[in-house]
C-alpha cells in the first residue's frame, strides 16, 4: 500500500462514520460547471410543448430564442422537463427562470434523476421529497445549490406550482462536474476473485467500500471464508443488508447486522464497512451501525482471498440465501485498491467466475406508484372473450386494497382482486348467484416485490402468487366468465358512475409493474402520453414507496410497523408508551408513587425516565419519609477468620438493578444511604494512623475507600474518629484498639459519588482469636431534587464542566433562567439569581470550538436523557431561536407549554385555545365567535328588515389552499359529514330566517323560527328529496326573550339543544354528506335558491331582531363581518350595527391585554395608596349600586308593557308588520341601552 493511501486510512478511522462521504467530497475540487448550455436541442424533452415555439429545446438560461421558455400544452401536475447529460454526472446546483417576457414562471418544483431515463429517483432532503423554491416573476434567476449531489446522466424537472395568472414557464440551468467511475456488472451466476498477499493485510483494521444497485432482492455481495466456517459475508436478504461476522467462538466473535431497506430498487446504494482493531462500522446510505467485539477480531484464521457477487464454493458458509448478485457494482475498494480497475487490466490477483462485464446494463421496468386511495389506472381489455388472463408484479405496506376491478360482459357481475389482511382475494360476482371468492399469499404487505397472475376461464379460476404452486389457489364458478372491456387497477374513478368499476374496498397505496393483460405487456409509457387507457393521481416510472421504519423511531425496543402514509410502534411489554413508545409507564422514584396516592410495596421504577435504561423492582417504603430501597445478593450477617493481605476475604455484591440504573437513581435523588456494620474482635480496619488500610471497601467508582460507616470520604476514619468517641483515643477506629472482645464501628455510609457499595475486603483476621464479621444494608435512597446545572464542552484540549448548584429545587414547576457562555479567556454560568460559576481557560492549547453539527435542544442524537419540560426565550449568540416552529415538525415536541395552560387553560371559553406567552399565557380566540381575554366577549349585531351577511366558503378555501390552517384542510373537499352549530338570538318577528348554508348541489341547511314562533331545522342532503324537517314547539321564540341554540350532527344523527335544556335527537334520512358547501347566509338570502316554500316565506324579510355568538364548525361568520371585513370572505348588505343583544355576558369586555402574567413581582411596590381609595370609595359604589338596579327594574316593566303591545298589534294585523319595524327596533333599543348601562361597571380581572 502506498503511504498516500496509508494516511488517507489512517485519517479515515478518525473520522466519524457520517462524516466521511462529506468530507472527502467536499475537499476534492470544484464542481460547477454549467452543463445544459453546450447541449444540442436532442437533449431536451418533455411531458408535451404549448408549440413548437414553447419546445424544451428553449429552456436553456437567459436564451431568448423561439418563444423564450419550455411551456407544456397543459399546466397541471403531470408536466415534466427532461435533460439528457450524454453521460453519468455529478450534479452539484441547479437554476431556473420563466418563460422570457412572459407571465409564465414555476413558483416550486420537484427534482427526479435517472441513469436510463427510466425508472427515476425522487431527489430527498432533510428525509422528505425536496420542493425546490422557484421564481417571482419571468426573468430573475433563482438558484438552488444540492445539499448533497446527485450522480445521474437524465435529470428531470415537475412543476408542483406556477403563477396562477399564467402558466408553467421554464428556463434551466444545471450545475456540476465529470464523474468518473468504475462499474461491473454481475449477471447472477458470476463472480470476483481478489487474492491478496498475507503481508500487504494489516491485521488491525480493514476498509471495504462500494456502490451497488440492483432490480434482485436477494444476493451475495462479499464473501470471505476461513477455517472451522469462519466467514464475513455481506449479502442481500429480502431487499436489506445483512453483514454476517463469525471468527473463532462464536459466542465471542459472531455479529449479524441488517442495515438498509428496499434496496432492490434499481437505485445505486452505498456500503462502508471499517474494521478497526475490536471496533466494526457498518454502514449503508446514511445508516450505521457500529459493532464492538468482546475481544480481538482473529483475522489470521480468514483465508487471504475475498470474493464478491458470490461465493466461489457453494455451501463453504452458512449464509440465508446463497444467490449470486445480480446487478452492478460500482467503485469497489479494500484497503485503498480498486479492485474492479484490476479486474479491466486482468491483473493476476483477479479471478473472473462466469461472466462479467464493465459496463452497467439497466432493466427497463417501468413502475407505476398509487399515492392515494382514490388513485386508478384504468386499461382497455378485450371485451366478450371466454378467458380473463392478467398478470402483475406489486409492492405494498397496506394489508387493504383494491388491485383490480372489472365488469364482466354482458351483465351486472364483475371480477374483483383486492388484498385482506395482508392475503390476495380473487371474488367473482353475479346477481342471484353465490359469490365465488379464492385466496392466496400471506403478509404480502411486507414491502417487497409479489408477483400476481390470475386467470379465469369459463366456469373456472385459479390464482397463484410469487409463481409458487404451493401458494395458489382454484375454485369453480357458477356461471360462465366472459372478459369486459376496461380493467381498473389501484381504484375506480370518483365519477359515481358504479356500474364500469365497483368495489367495496379502498384503494391501494403502493407501486405496480410488469402489467400483462392476456398475455399482452401493457406500455405503461404510452399511458403516461395518454395515448392509452386513463389515470388519475399517478406517478409513472417511478417508484414511490418509502420505508417509514428506517431509521426506527420506535423507543425502548418497541416494534414498527407501517402503512403507506405513517408508521405505528407497539409498545407491548416495553414499559413504555406514546406514539414512540417514549414515555416510561412507570414513575421515576417512590417519590413520585406516593404523591399518586400509593402505600408501601413493590414497584417498578424507571431512574432516568424515557432515557435508554430500562425499569427495575424496587421496595418503597412510604412512611413520613419515603424511602427507595434497593437489595443486593449478600445481606446477612457474615462472619470472617483465616484471611490475611495473602489470602484476603472478598466478597462481592450484587443489586437488583444494573449500576447504570443505580447511578441514574442516586443522581435523580436528594440522599442515598448504605449502613455497613463492621464487628470486629482482634481484627483491624486502618492498622495505625495513616498506615496502609488492612480492610476496605470499593463503590461504584471502582476505587478504594478506607472511610467506615458514619464517617466522610477522604479521612481515613470511622464515625467514632469524627466524633472523638473511640474506644482507644489513640486510634480512628473502634476496632483499631485491637482488644480481644467484640467491638464494631457501624454507621451510614452517604456519600452519594461512592455509593453503592459493590466489593469489600477483609484482610486481619487470621491472628488467635481474630474474628471479624460484617452486613451491608440495602441501598436507601429519597427525595427527588435535581439542584445541578452542568455546562460543559471541549474544544480539543479534554472535556471541562462548570456545574452550579441550585439551593432550591429545579423541578418545582417554575421557569428557571439559565445563561452559559465560553469565550477563549473563560466560561462562565448562571442560574436564576445566583452568583455566577467561572472557569478560566488555559493559558495554551485549542482556544476556538468548532462545531459543525445540528444543534439539539431538549435531548442529543442518540435521544438519550432527554429533557422533559417546557424550554423558551432560547437565543444563541444574541439570537433569538423560533422554538415553537421547530417543535411543530419535530417528533415528542409540542408548541406551547402545559406549565400555564395545563393550570389555567380553563379559563379559554368558547372554544378559545389557551396559548403560552413568555410570562404568562393568553387565549386565542381565531376559531371561536367571542372575542375578549378569555373569548367570552360575545360578538353580536342587530339586523334590520332586508339585511344580508353572506360568508362565502369557496372563496375562503381559495385563498387559504396554501396554508396549513386546520380551517384549510377540512374544507378541501367541501363535503362535510358532521356540524356544529350554535348562535344566540332575540325577535319579536315570525316567520324569521335565522341559519342558512347552500351548496353547489342544490344541497342546503336551514334554520327558521315558523308563523307560531317554533323553532325549524330543515336538511336537504339530497336534491332529489324533500328536506328533512324538525321541529321543536315547546313554545313560541319569537318572545324578545334570548335564546341559545346548538345544533350537532354526527352523519345522519342530528341533536339540538335549546336554552341548555336536555338535548333532544333526531334522525336524517335524506342523506349524511353535505357536499361542496357554497356559502353561509345570515339575515336575507338575497340570490335566487332552490328552497322549500316554508324556508321562503321566513326569507321574505330575513330576520329582524340581534344574532349573537354565531359558530359554524371552526367559522365565525358574524365576527368575521364585524371584526374582519377586510380579509375575510364576507359580504354585508343593508342595516347591520355591532350591539349586545342585552346580554350580561360582556364581563371582560372592557380589557385589552390578552397577556394573562404570572410574574412573581417581589419588590417595594406601592399598591397603599389605590387599596386605601377603594375602601374610601365602598359607599359610593354601594349608593351607585342601588340607583342601578331601581332604574333597572322602571326599564323591564316598562319594556314588558312594550312587548305585550306589540305582539297584540302583530295578532292583529299581520300584514302590518313591517310598518311597526321601527316600534320593535326601538324596544330592542331601549333595552340594549339599559343593558349597557349595567356592564359598563362589569369588569373581569385576572391574576
Amino acid at each position: 500500500m502506498d503511504s498516500v493511501t496509508e494516511i488517507f486510512l489512517k485519517l479515515l478511522f478518525l473520522l466519524p462514520v457520517h462524516n466521511w462521504n462529506t468530507i472527502v467530497a467536499g475537499n476534492k475540487y470544484n464542481c460547477d460547471d454549467q452543463l445544459v448550455s453546450a447541449l444540442p436541442q436532442s437533449s431536451f424533452s418533455s411531458s408535451s410543448e404549448l408549440s413548437s415555439s414553447h419546445s424544451p429545446g428553449f429552456a436553456r438560461l437567459n436564451r431568448r430564442d423561439g418563444a423564450g421558455g419550455w411551456s407544456p400544452l397543459v399546466s397541471n401536475k403531470y408536466q415534466w422537463l427532461q435533460i439528457d447529460l450524454g453521460e453519468r454526472t455529478e450534479i452539484t446546483a441547479v437554476a431556473t427562470q420563466g418563460g422570457y417576457g412572459s407571465s409564465d414562471w414555476v413558483t416550486s418544483y420537484l427534482l427526479m434523476f435517472s441513469d436510463s431515463g427510466r425508472n427515476w429517483k425522487q431527489y430527498h432532503q432533510e428525509e422528505i421529497i425536496w420542493a425546490f423554491s422557484g421564481n417571482t416573476n419571468a426573468d430573475s434567476v433563482v438558484h438552488n445549490k444540492l445539499q448533497h449531489s446527485i450522480k445521474a446522466r437524465f435529470l428531470r424537472f415537475v412543476p408542483l406550482d406556477w403563477n396562477p395568472n399564467g402558466r408553467i414557464g421554464m428556463r434551466i440551468e444545471v450545475y456540476g462536474c465529470t464523474y468518473r467511475s468504475e462499474v461491473a456488472d454481475f449477471d447472477g451466476k458470476s463472480c470476483l476473485l481478489y487474492r491478496f498477499n498475507q503481508k500487504s493485510m494489516s491485521a488491525l483494521k480493514d476498509v471495504i467500500s462500494l456502490k451497488f444497485k440492483t432490480i434482485q432482492s436477494d444476493g451475495i455481495l462479499l464473501h470471505r471464508g476461513g477455517q472451522n466456517g469462519d466467514h464475513i459475508t455481506l449479502e442481500l436478504v429480502k431487499g436489506k443488508l445483512s453483514l454476517f461476522i463469525k471468527l473463532g467462538d462464536a459466542k465471542i466473535h459472531s455479529a449479524n447486522i441488517t442495515l438498509g431497506s428496499l434496496l432492490d430498487d434499481q437505485h445505486w446504494h452505498s456500503v462502508l464497512i471499517e474494521h478497526f482493531n475490536n471496533q466494526v462500522n457498518f454502514t449503508v446510505d446514511k445508516h450505521s451501525h457500529h459493532f464492538h467485539a468482546k475481544g480481538e477480531l482473529n483475522y489470521l484464521d480468514l483465508d487471504y482471498e475475498l470474493s464478491f457477487g458470490g461465493i466461489p464454493v457453494p455451501g463453504k458458509s452458512g449464509t440465508l440465501s446463497r444467490k449470486n448478485f445480480h446487478g452492478c457494482f460500482e467503485n469497489l475498494y479494500y484497503n485503498g485498491v480498486n479492485i474492479i480497475d484490476l479486474a479491466k487490466r486482468r491483473k493476476p490477483q483477479i479471478y473472473i467466475m462466469g461472466n462479467m462485464s464493465f459496463s452497467c446494463s439497466e432493466a427497463q421496468m417501468v413502475p407505476v406508484t398509487f399515492l392515494s386511495s382514490s388513485s386508478y389506472l384504468a386499461l382497455p381489455g378485450t371485451s366478450g372473450q371466454d378467458e380473463v388472463s392478467i398478470s402483475f408484479q406489486f409492492r405494498t405496506w397496506n394489508k387493504e386494497g383494491l388491485l383490480l376491478s372489472t365488469k364482466l360482459h354482458q351483465t351486472a357481475g364483475g371480477l374483483l382482486l383486492y388484498l385482506s389482511d395482508g392475503k390476495v382475494k380473487m371474488s367473482t360476482y353475479k346477481p342471484g348467484k353465490a359469490q365465488s371468492d379464492i385466496t392466496a399469499g400471506v403478509g404480502l404487505n411486507n414491502g417487497q416485490w409479489h408477483s400476481v397472475s390470475l386467470s379465469a376461464k369459463r366456469s373456472r379460476m385459479s390464482l397463484m402468487v410469487d409463481n409458487d404452486v404451493t401458494s395458489s389457489a382454484h375454485a369453480a364458478v357458477p356461471t360462465h366468465i366472459y372478459s369486459g372491456d376496461t380493467y381498473y387497477f389501484g381504484g375506480c374513478p370518483n365519477n359515481g358512475n358504479s356500474s364500469e368499476c365497483k368495489s367495496p374496498f379502498a384503494g391501494f397505496q403502493g407501486c405496480m409493474r410488469l402489467i400483462t393483460i392476456g398475455s399482452k405487456a401493457v406500455d405503461l409509457i404510452s399511458v403516461q402520453k395518454n395515448s392509452l387507457g386513463n389515470f388519475s393521481n399517478l406517478q409513472i416510472d417511478l417508484c414511490g414507496i418509502i420505508d417509514r421504519c428506517l431509521p426506527n423511531y420506535c423507543e425502548h425496543g418497541g416494534e414498527c410497523t407501517q402503512a403507506w402514509n405513517s408508521f405505528y410502534c407497539n409498545c407491548t411489554n416495553t414499559g413504555y408508551m406514546g406514539a414512540t413508545c417514549h414515555y416510561s409507564i412507570y414513575e421515576q422514584s417512590c417519590e413520585a408513587y406516593k404523591h399518586t396516592g400509593n402505600t408501601s410495596g413493590f414497584y417498578y421504577i424507571d431512574s432516568d425516565g424515557s432515557g435508554p435504561l430500562g425499569p427495575f423492582l424496587v421496595y418503597c417504603n412510604m412512611t413520613d419519609t419515603t424511602w427507595t430501597v434497593i437489595q443486593h445478593n449478600n445481606t446477612d450477617l457474615t462472619r470472617v477468620k483465616n484471611a490475611n493481605r495473602e489470602n484476603p476475604h472478598t466478597v462481592f455484591f450484587k443489586y437488583t438493578a444494573t449500576l447504570e440504573q443505580l447511578q441514574a437513581t442516586i443522581n435523580y435523588a436528594e440522599h442515598c444511604e448504605q449502613e455497613l456494620a463492621y464487628h470486629c474482635k482482634k481484627s483491624r480496619l486502618l492498622n495505625k494512623r495513616d498506615g496502609i488500610p488492612l480492610s476496605w471497601w470499593v463503590g461504584r467508582t471502582n476505587e478504594t475507600q478506607t472511610y467506615w460507616g458514619g464517617s466522610l470520604p477522604d479521612v481515613q476514619k470511622c464515625a467514632c474518629g469524627l466524633e472523638g468517641s473511640c474506644i482507644d483515643s489513640q486510634h480512628y477506629c473502634n476496632c483499631d484498639a485491637d482488644r480481644n472482645e467484640w467491638a464494631n464501628d457501624t454507621g451510614f455510609l452517604s456519600y452519594k459519588e461512592h455509593l453503592p457499595v459493590t466489593e469489600i475486603v477483609v484482610t486481619d483476621t487470621d491472628r488467635p482469636n481474630s474474628e471479624a464479621a460484617y452486613k451491608l444494608g440495602p441501598l436507601l435512597c429519597r427525595g427527588d431534587t435535581p439542584s445541578e446545572v452542568t455546562f460543559s464542552f471541549d474544544v480539543g484540549n479534554g472535556p471541562f464542566e462548570v456545574t452550579m448548584q441550585s439551593p432550591t429545587p429545579l423541578n418545582d414547576n417554575q421557569w428557571h433562567y439559565v445563561k452559559a457562555e465560553r469565550n477563549i479567556k473563560e466560561a462562565l454560568l448562571q442560574v436564576d439569581q445566583l452568583p455566577q460559576r467561572t472557569l478560566t481557560a488555559p493559558s495554551d492549547g485549542h482556544i476556538r470550538l468548532q462545531l459543525n453539527s445540528q444543534l439539539f435542544v431538549g435531548g442529543t442524537a442518540s435521544r438519550q436523557k432527554g429533557f422533559l419540560g417546557c424550554i423558551r426565550s432560547l437565543q444563541l449568540n444574541g439570537i433569538a431561536l423560533d422554538l415553537e416552529e421547530r417543535a411543530k415538525i419535530t417528533p415528542g415536541v409540542e408548541p406551547g407549554c402545559p406549565g400555564h395552560c395545563s393550570s389555567y387553560g380553563n379559563l379559554c371559553h368558547n372554544g378559545g385555545k389557551c396559548r403560552e406567552k413568555y410570562n404568562g399565557f393568553s387565549c386565542d380566540c381565531a376559531f371561536s365567535a367571542y372575542t375578549g381575554p378569555f373569548c367570552k366577549k360575545e360578538i353580536s349585531a342587530y339586523f334590520g328588515a332586508g339585511t344580508s351577511v353572506v360568508y362565502n366558503f369557496q372563496e375562503y378555501y381559495t385563498l387559504a389552499k396554501n396554508s396549513s390552517s386546520h380551517a384549510s384542510s377540512f374544507y378541501a373537499d367541501m363535503t362535510l359529514i358532521r356540524e356544529v352549530i350554535s348562535f344566540t338570538f332575540r325577535t319579536t318577528r315570525t316567520p324569521s330566517l335565522l341559519f342558512y348554508v347552500s351548496s353547489f348541489y342544490q344541497e342546503y341547511l336551514s334554520v327558521i323560527l315558523a308563523k307560531n314562533g317554533s323553532l325549524q331545522i330543515r336538511y336537504k342532503l339530497d336534491s332529489h328529496q324533500d328536506p328533512d324537517v324538525f321541529s321543536i314547539n315547546f313554545k313560541s321564540m319569537a318572545d324578545g326573550l334570548l335564546h341559545h341554540v346548538k345544533i350537532n350532527r354526527e352523519e345522519e344523527m342530528l341533536y339540538v339543544e335549546i336554552n341548555q335544556n336536555e338535548r333532544m335527537q333526531f334522525v336524517l334520512s335524506s342523506g349524511t354528506e353535505f357536499n361542496a358547501i357554497k356559502s353561509l347566509v345570515l339575515g336575507k338570502i338575497l340570490e335566487s335558491n332552490d328552497i322549500d316554500q316554508d324556508t321562503m316565506k321566513a326569507n321574505a324579510l330575513g330576520f329582524i331582531g340581534c344574532l349573537s355568538s354565531v359558530q359554524f364548525n371552526h367559522f365565525a361568520p358574524l365576527k368575521a363581518a364585524l371584526h374582519h371585513t377586510s380579509s375575510a370572505p364576507v359580504t354585508v348588505k343593508g342595516r347591520f350595527t355591532e350591539s349586545n343583544c342585552g346580554t350580561s355576558t360582556g364581563a371582560d369586555s372592557t380589557s385589552s391585554e390578552t397577556t394573562h402574567s404570572f410574574a412573581d413581582h417581589s419588590g417595594p411596590i406601592d399598591e397603599g395608596e389605590p387599596l386605601a381609595n377603594a375602601i374610601r370609595s365602598d359607599s359610593a359604589i354601594i349608593g351607585g349600586v342601588i340607583g342601578v338596579v331601581i332604574f333597572i327594574l322602571l326599564c323591564i316593566s316598562a319594556i314588558a308593557v312594550r312587548i305585550y303591545k306589540k305582539k297584540s298589534v302583530y295578532k292583529k294585523n299581520e300584514a302590518k308588520g313591517s310598518e311597526n319595524e321601527d316600534s320593535a327596533e326601538t324596544a330592542l333599543k331601549c333595552e340594549l341601552s339599559m343593558q349597557n348601562t349595567v356592564n359598563e361597571n362589569q369588569k373581569e380581572y385576572f391574576f
